[in-house]
C-alpha cells in the first residue's frame, strides 16, 4: 500500500524548523497526495551549551534522539545540516538524499568589518576547531573563543558586547533570512567550508520505502559533490574535534573537483589538496 503519512523528526531551533519545513514542503510538491507532519524535539547537543562539542561526544549528540525516534516508529525520516552529521551514521541507518545546497561559505558576523578589518586581538566567537585553525591562519593575533547555540542566541551575545565578531554559516543566516549590514562571507580560499556545508541530509532506516518518496528530491551534482567531501571525513577517521574542511564543485566538463585541508587547532600547519574525484 502507497505511503500517505510520513512524519519528519527535527530539532525545535528556528533553523532546524525551517529546513524541516522546506523537505516537508518539497515533498508535498512531488506528492500532492502525501501528508506529512514535524516531530520536534530538544537533542543533548542543544541542552549541553557550555562545553564543546569536542569534549561531550561530538556531532552525534545533535541527531541521537531523532534517529531513536525512527526505530520507535514515532517518526519515518529526520532531516539535518549536512555539516552536523558525523562522517558515519550508526547501523540501521542511511543517508538517501543530500540537497538543497545554498551558499557553501563561513561568514564574518562583526560591526568593525571583514575578517582582515577585525581590530588586532579580537574576541571571535566559534566553537569549530576547522574555523578557528583556517582564521588563525591568516590572523594569528585573534582571541578565538567557544560560542554554543542557536544562531539567535549567538548574534544576541554579539550584539551584547561579547564578542567583537562571530563566525556562522552563511547559509543559515540566508535561510533564517537574517539581513545585517554587519555580515562578510569568508571567501572559501581563506576558510574552506565544512564537508557538506550548506546542504540538506535526510536519513531514514536502512532499507525503508520512504526513499521511494525521496526520489523527485534528487538532485544528482549536489549528492556527488557531498559523498566526495564526506569521503574526506570518513577517510580521515574525523571527527567535530578534528580541523578539516572539503568542498566539491562540478567541472564544466562534468567531472568533481574536490579540495580539502586539514589542520592543526592553532592553525600553524595547515595542509591542503585538490584534484579530481574520485582519484585516478
Amino acid at each position: 500500500m502507497a505511503t500517505t503519512h510520513i512524519r519528519i523528526a527535527t530539532r525545535e531551533s528556528a533553523l532546524a524548523l525551517w529546513q524541516a519545513n522546506f523537505v516537508k514542503d518539497q515533498l508535498q510538491a512531488a506528492h500532492p497526495d502525501l501528508s506529512v507532519a514535524l516531530v520536534g524535539m530538544t537533542t543533548k547537543g542543544d541542552q549541553w551549551l557550555q562545553t564543546p562539542l569536542s569534549e561531550i561526544g561530538g556531532k552525534g549528540l545533535f541527531i541521537k534522539e531523532l534517529e531513536v525516534a525512527m526505530l520507535q516508529g514515532k517518526a519515518d525520516l529526520a532531516v539535518h545540516s549536512v555539516k552536523d552529521l558525523p562522517a558515519y551514521v550508526p547501523d540501521g541507518f542511511e543517508l538517501p538524499l543530500f540537497g538543497f545546497r545554498d551558499d557553501v561559505r563561513d561568514a564574518v558576523v562583526s560591526p568593525y568589518g571583514d575578517l582582515m578589518s577585525l581590530p588586532e586581538g579580537a574576541r571571535v566567537g566559534s566553537s569549530s576547531p576547522r574555523r578557528k585553525a583556517q582564521l588563525l591562519a591568516s590572523r594569528p593575533d585573534l582571541d578565538i573563543v567557544s560560542i554554543r547555540g542557536n544562531v539567535g542566541t549567538r548574534l544576541g551575545l554579539l550584539d551584547e558586547g561579547k564578542y567583537h565578531a562571530i563566525v556562522l554559516a552563511q547559509a543559515g543566516l540566508s535561510r533564517l533570512e537574517v539581513d545585517r549590514t554587519d555580515t562578510y562571507p569568508i571567501a572559501t580560499e581563506l576558510c574552506l567550508p565544512a564537508p557538506g556545508q550548506g546542504a540538506l541530509g535526510i536519513e531514514t532506516l536502512t532499507g525503508s520505502t520512504i526513499s521511494d518518496l525521496l526520489a523527485p528530491l534528487l538532485e544528482p551534482d549536489t549528492m556527488r559533490c557531498v559523498l566526495a567531501e564526506r569521503a574526506v571525513s570518513a577517510g580521515l577517521g574525523a571527527d567535530c574535534s578534528l580541523p578539516i574542511a572539503a568542498n566539491a564543485e562540478i567541472t564544466a566538463q562534468g567531472d568533481v573537483h574536490l579540495k580539502a585541508l586539514v589542520a592543526d587547532d592553532d592553525g600553524a600547519t595547515v595542509s591542503a589538496a585538490g584534484g579530481a574525484w574520485p582519484p585516478s
